[in-house]
């Protein structure tokens, strides 16, 4: 099939210049014709004429000069932010591709400020326009005369510079621009903190790269930042692309398993810490691929929250456990959710469907969500909370004790029950320091009406001490590892069956 030739389009100079040179010719031929007509004198309408081409030329001249400079500015405003007032994307790939036509290393940053969507939450968009408008102007400082910055949209900025040892010059200024960012940002009379996660990309005469690819391989290394940490920069390397492809078809085998039926629940029962009898149970996700290969949940889940795929995931889980714990009368279920579940404004709403279709106690509920999910997004989660509790379900704070919460948090969010960390457990048995704060993470729990749950118990001299440290409810591998449902079913009727026999040889006591 032969190639279809490109329109032909005029240049924005080309559109002053044109209706110009048609006027000019236009005006030719009339003087043309006119000089030629038999009936008129030349010389008695000379002076006419040029007085005529005198106003012509200066008409034309201050058109010519006029419209020239409207196209400059135009053209200003179409590669400039009017936020920010940098160049934009499109300036950045003008540079990036004029920059390539030499012989020196061209290399470009990509800066993405960390936590920007919870200060427009909290603070409005206002103030969020005027943190872009300062950190533009950090970004601009730190990269002075050595280098371009932009901005590209949203929260996203970038930088771009060539040279002998562009690469190299570049990440100075990216570490010096994160050194500002490590202290909060003055807008207004608010100090906001911000932080930035940053990838950078290189490209050279032996290798020459596209702009468009070369600001793909800064975005793969900027994410790269952020799961690293954030607040730090990162090279890209063909590896990252290589983990994107293996991410991306875990992420497609998932939804295939999905519909598949592959996943299952197990329910890991946690025990009354003074009588041992089953009082809850805890849902855990298992993915039974169809080649038989086993992948945790440690790998899937992470990339389920990274696609979106955790909210279908996470809802199939909720309906399924609710489904399979309404047969254990008298049994609590808890639930995990994750911090992208806990950012989706439909996820109270799906909570509220599936209680009302299943008929499930919303007081047997538990929804244990992790210390990471409330300093993600604190504003969302908060408001999220109190929807959820609206329904009766209760809330409990998993993996205390890993590093992030604090009394703050805990009064903040009102959690009902508190678990604490099997690396909390451990360490507690092992030195004094760790055991005294977990004595007084209880104490704490105590305090704010909490209920207290230790995780990860594997012995019996873990079980007894945090029995007597005070905790309600105890759960690990020492009672019971994560169980089938039918499995379950089974113990909840022989714990039943032993408390009818308890019943009846105490009341045939009393008789006799």
């Amino acid at each position: 099939m032969p190639e279809l030739s490109k329109p032909w389009r005029l240049t924005p100079n080309g559109l002053v210049a044109v209706p110009l040179a048609v006027l000019s010719l236009v005006f030719a031929l009339i003087l043309i014709a006119v000089i030629a007509s038999d009936q008129i004198q030349v010389v008695s309408v000379a002076p006419l004429l040029i007085a005529g081409a005198l106003v012509y030329a200066a008409t034309l001249f201050l058109l010519a000069r006029t419209g020239f400079a409207s196209v400059r500015e135009l053209e200003s405003k179409s590669r400039t932010d009017s936020l920010s007032q940098l160049p934009n994307r499109h300036a950045l790939h003008a540079d990036v591709e004029r920059f390539s036509a030499g012989n020196h290393e061209v290399a470009i940053a990509l800066v993405d400020l960390d936590s920007f969507k919870q200060v427009n939450d909290h603070y409005g968009h206002a103030v969020g326009d005027q943190l872009i408008q300062q950190c533009a102007e950090l970004l601009r400082e730190s990269c002075g005369e050595e280098a371009r910055c932009y901005r590209l949209g949203g929260d996203e900025f970038a930088a771009v510079m060539s040279g002998p040892v562009a690469g190299t010059i570049l990440e100075g200024i990216c570490r010096s621009l994160l050194e500002k960012l490590a202290f909060p940002v003055q807008v207004g009379n608010r100090q906001i903190a911000v932080g930035a996660s940053i990838g950078l990309a290189r490209s050279t005469a032996d290798g020459r790269l596209p702009s468009s690819e070369m600001l793909r391989r800064s975005d793969v290394a900027m994410y790269a930042s952020k799961r690293g940490g954030k607040m730090r920069c990162t090279w890209f390397n063909e590896t990252f692309d290589q983990r994107r492809e293996a991410l991306r078809e875990i992420d497609d085998e998932m939804r295939v398993g999905l519909a598949a039926g592959e996943f299952e629940l197990a329910f890991q029962p946690l025990v009354n810490a003074t009588t041992g009898r089953i009082v809850a149970v805890e849902s855990l996700l298992r993915w039974n691929r169809a080649d038989g290969r086993a992948i945790g949940p440690n790998v899937f889940v992470p990339v389920a929250e990274e696609s979106g795929l955790i909210n279908a995931i996470g809802l199939w889980v909720l309906k399924q456990a609710v489904s399979d714990a309404l047969r254990w009368k008298d049994i609590t279920l808890s639930v995990n959710i994750s911090a992208a579940q806990l950012r989706n404004p439909e996820f109270p709403i799906q909570l509220g469907e599936v209680l009302e279709e299943t008929g499930f106690p919303p007081d047997r509920l538990e929804l244990e969500i992790t210390e990471t999910c409330l300093v993600l997004d604190p504003v969302v989660a908060e408001r999220t909370l109190d929807l959820i509790r609206g329904f009766g379900v209760n809330i409990a704070l998993d993996d205390f004790g890993t590093g992030y919460a604090s009394i703050g948090f805990l009064r903040q969010f009102r959690f009902e029950k508190l678990k604490l960390d099997r690396s909390l457990v451990e360490l507690a048995g092992e030195d004094d320091g760790s055991r005294a704060m977990m004595l007084s993470s209880i104490a704490m729990a105590r305090a704010l009406n909490m209920g207290v749950t230790a995780e990860g118990v594997e012995t019996d001299e873990q079980a007894h001490m945090v029995r007597t440290a005070g905790c309600d409810q105890i759960q690990g591998w020492l009672f019971y590892k994560a169980l089938p449902a039918r499995e379950i079913d089974q113990l909840i009727a022989a714990q039943s069956a032993r408390s009818r026999e308890s019943g009846s040889s105490l009341a045939s006591g009393k008789a006799a």
